[in-house]
């Protein structure tokens, strides 16, 4: 039974539950893919707009996120919210504490420009240059993160 199909038989309450279990579920599987540009391979190559994208997408929580082109460097040279727009296509601003599921978002460079997914607040799973790959880490020990959190978003806000 596909994911969707199943969710349909049960309570919001534990349709919400089950999706946040899928994503970080989704996101584990991720653990070990390269750090690389723009790229949505599980296993080859990932980025972390595409590694968000993909793990909601695999989970049944979101339909395909075309992304569209975008430089390496972006978020560098501009100021425009980029990043920030396609996780609001998706999810909303909440104040936390994040639960499983939920995103957490970073700004490098001149605006919001990193994000990953938390599995149990402060680990996150992230497709991250940092490491070069899809790791597992801890958000607030790690202080090229710490210094950097915006806020939490959640595709379930309010559940």
């Amino acid at each position: 039974m596909s994911r969707s199909a199943a969710t349909t038989h049960l309570s919001p309450a534990r349709d919400v539950q089950q999706a946040r279990e899928w994503v970080v579920a989704a996101a584990w599987s991720w653990i070990g893919t390269p750090y690389h540009p723009a790229a949505r391979v599980k296993g080859a190559g990932v980025d972390c707009g595409q590694f968000l994208a993909a793990v909601y997408e695999e989970a049944g929580v979101v339909p395909r996120i075309e992304t569209g082109e975008y430089p390496q460097d972006w978020y560098m040279h501009r100021s425009e919210e980029r990043y920030l727009a396609f996780v609001e296509a998706h999810a909303a601003r909440i104040p936390g504490p994040p639960e499983p599921g939920d995103i957490v978002l970073f700004n490098f460079g001149r605006c919001i420009s990193h994000g990953a997914i938390v599995t149990e607040w402060p680990e996150i799973v992230h497709a991250y240059i940092g490491t070069g790959d899809v790791t597992l880490d801890d958000a607030l020990a790690n202080k090229a993160l710490e210094s950097r959190i915006v806020g939490f978003w959640s595709p379930w806000p309010g559940a």
